[in-house]
């Protein structure tokens, strides 16, 4: 076995937001790799889902509640004592966060506040590990520039200025209460995750398979723009190094991009032009929509903190994202056997 999962087996492992979609390829890797998976989150967000397509609620403790629910939240700590925690429960969509600001905020930031506090009242936890996103950061629109971690947290939607508070609460507990813990805690600031089981509203590769399930032409939103696109399994294989290497010395807790490259950033229409190479019946129309809610044309990340801390390096190309990628989703529109695709494809990954 890989010696990254190696460090998981027999671990107890809670996943906040266990059944979206990077929970469910994270409760997949761990559950192959021999941890002691516990899962809390709400229901799974969309129909289809992943958690469901790899019934993943017969491989793990699944427990369906709410991170605002502080008591039940604590519950969970109090039976099962976990050591290691991963937060991947909000909501994370822009659009949606333009729609119900006050849900947005709500879930992203009394969640986090409950998540923290549970981890303050329990002494099992060794390391901790908020997931965010790389819109935390204020962001002027400016071409080839790359966030660092030290800049700004202003995100400007309702989403992304949620998690950058979600940064703020993640880090003042820490150092008001973990810290002398002896907790590891970090937050891994990663967005524009590609990879098969995805079925979220308002992003590219979900809309482009309802488009190509019932035979319509897609329409590219925003195709100038550009984002740091990764695979899930790239973006996951850091997490688990942060939350490994920090359990093991709590001096690499801290705040860490999660991204491609640089050369390999690229924009949406870009990335459909890739994806068409690798899936058929494709057709779509890209038009600069400037009627929908703010987005960023530019976005994206310096890396070199967790290649220098942590020794990282995201193993996939763009093309080869998108190529596994393809692979999934045309496999599940031809009605193939996606447990084992995925399992294949987490296998192949980490024992590389």
């Amino acid at each position: 076995m890989n010696s990254l999962l190696e460090f998981y087996k027999n671990k107890t492992v809670l996943i906040l937001g266990h059944t979206g979609f990077k929970g469910s390829w994270l409760t997949k890797i761990l559950s192959l790799a021999g941890a002691n998976v516990i899962g809390y989150s709400l229901d799974a967000p969309t129909n289809p889902n992943l958690f469901s397509i790899l019934s993943l609620q017969n491989q793990i403790v699944s427990i369906i509640g709410d991170i605002r629910d502080l008591q039940k939240l604590n519950l969970v700590f109090d039976k099962y004592q976990p050591e290691i925690v991963f937060n991947l429960a909000a909501q994370p969509l822009v659009r949606e966060s333009y729609k119900n600001p006050v849900y947005t905020y709500d879930v992203n930031i009394m969640g986090i506040v409950n998540i923290c506090e549970s981890i303050r009242l329990h002494n099992c936890v060794k390391s901790f590990v908020n997931i965010t996103t790389d819109k935390v950061y204020e962001n002027h629109d400016w071409k080839n520039h790359y966030f660092t971690e030290d800049e700004k947290l202003d995100g400007y939607d309702p989403y992304s200025n949620s998690k950058s508070c979600s940064e703020l609460v993640t880090h003042a507990y820490y150092k008001s209460f973990l810290k002398e813990k002896n907790i590891a805690v970090s937050t891994a600031r990663a967005g524009n995750i590609l990879g098969g089981g995805d079925f979220s509203a308002d992003r590219l590769i979900p809309d482009t398979i309802r488009a190509l399930e019932h035979n319509n032409e897609l329409t590219i939103r925003n195709p100038n723009s550009s984002r740091p696109y990764q695979h899930v399994l790239d973006a996951l294989a850091c997490y688990l190094l942060i939350a490994k290497l920090q359990y093991l010395d709590k001096n690499l807790s801290g705040a860490y991009n999660v991204g491609p490259d640089q050369d390999e950033i690229i924009t949406n229409i870009k990335l459909i032009n890739l994806f068409k190479q690798y899936i058929n019946n494709l057709k779509y129309i890209s038009l600069d929509d400037n009627t929908g809610p703010h987005e960023a044309i530019y976005l994206a990340l310096n890396t070199d903190k967790a290649k220098l801390l942590l020794n990282w390096h995201p193993k996939l190309s763009i093309k080869q994202a998108v190529k596994l990628t393809a692979e999934w989703y045309q496999a599940w529109l031809d009605g193939d056997n996606l447990i084992l695709l995925t399992e294949k494809q987490i296998k192949e990954f980490f024992n590389d």
